[in-house]
């Protein structure tokens, strides 16, 4: 496996039974002895982002559940890091955040490709040593992040991609049921 570090997507046990994690795939953002912080990138939010953010009226973006810490935050990945400033770049090409005046400028404008920019309410954190011993407990699987993961069009087949790409026995597991007690 690989160590957590931005970039680095975690893929849930086919098994976990947290809610908020069951079947996700979290793209790592920040992780530092004090803690971590990444999105799920595969759970939409059931609204869209104008309704979110004032001043982009027929802006129907989808939005993405992010994780359950600061669910009243908006968080966006994007590829615009000329056009954006100020993102933190969490794996080559591919930015965290930057100026939210100029994105909702850009959004007015018409100026971005929706296949290269998501948005996230809230988002997924873990204290100190705290993912290092869900490491050690087999909840998570590490892949590289690839773009066609992070800006997939379908969000519903995320997981089973990213299981597709760890390669080997693990494509094995997108078959898995939730519950093998009920098969």
């Amino acid at each position: 496996m690989i160590e957590p570090a931005p970039g680095i997507l975690l893929i849930s046990d086919p098994f976990l039974q947290d809610p908020h994690f069951m079947r996700t795939v979290v793209l790592l953002c920040e992780h530092q002895a004090a803690g971590s912080l990444g999105f799920v990138i595969n759970k939409k939010y059931d609204t869209t982002l104008d309704k979110l953010v004032p001043g982009i009226d027929g802006k129907t973006l989808p939005v993405y559940y992010g994780g359950p810490v600061q669910t009243d935050t908006i968080h966006f990945l994007h590829q615009y890091p000329d056009d954006i400033p100020g993102g933190f770049e969490v794996m080559k090409g591919v930015f965290w955040g930057g100026q939210f005046e100029k994105l909702i400028e850009l959004l007015q404008a018409n100026k971005l490709n929706d296949n290269k920019i998501r948005f996230f309410i809230g988002y997924s954190g873990w204290g100190e040593r705290q993912l290092e011993e869900e490491m050690k407990e087999k909840s998570w699987m590490t892949v590289k992040a690839t773009r066609k993961l992070l800006f997939h069009r379908n969000e519903k087949e995320i997981w089973k991609d990213a299981l597709i790409h760890l390669g080997g026995d693990y494509s094995m597991l997108v078959n898995f049921p939730i519950d093998p007690q009920l098969n």
